[in-house]
């Protein structure tokens, strides 16, 4: 195996081992020894394969280290937001660059199901840090009224 240069989000760590993904190409690398790793964060830098066998990975290099961290917030939806869920179909998701870093993804759903919207958003956590992960952000923020859901991936 040849050592491996990229974004990795940590999805699994214990005090012996952890498991990190590639956030481009989801490819899974079994670390040999935990680094000081938690789940949630990622971590751009290299792995190198764990000598003699080759089938576990090392951490040979942090370039950069950050927590991301999830939240629902009770704010509405930002006007921006608003405009572009008024503009699409019920059950269509438009994503757009945020002004400087990051992205907003609006999710146009029935009035009736925004809440298991919501839920769902935020039951798929892995893939949303690994979205978060993608842009180098650190914050996703969930909003929503009745119709519309809005994920922000901020700084």
């Amino acid at each position: 195996m040849d050592a491996k240069t990229g974004t990795f989000l940590v999805t699994a760590a214990d005090d012996d081992a952890a498991v990190l993904t590639d956030v481009d190409d989801g490819q899974v690398h079994t670390l040999a020894t935990n680094p000081d790793v938690t789940v949630g964060e990622a971590i751009e830098g290299r792995l190198e394969p764990e000598p003699p066998l080759e089938v576990a990975w090392r951490l040979a290099a942090a370039d950069d280290r950050w927590e991301i961290s999830i939240e629902e917030s009770a704010e509405a939806p930002t006007t921006f937001a608003r405009e572009i869920a008024a503009e699409q179909a019920v059950g269509e998701l438009t994503r757009r660059e945020r002004a400087g870093t990051g992205e907003v993804h609006v999710l146009t759903v029935t009035e009736s199901e925004t809440a298991d919207a919501v839920a769902d958003v935020l039951d798929d956590t892995e893939g949303l840090r690994s979205r978060a992960a993608r842009l180098g952000v650190a914050r996703v923020v969930v909003r929503s009224e009745p119709g519309v859901v809005s994920v922000r991936y901020l700084p």
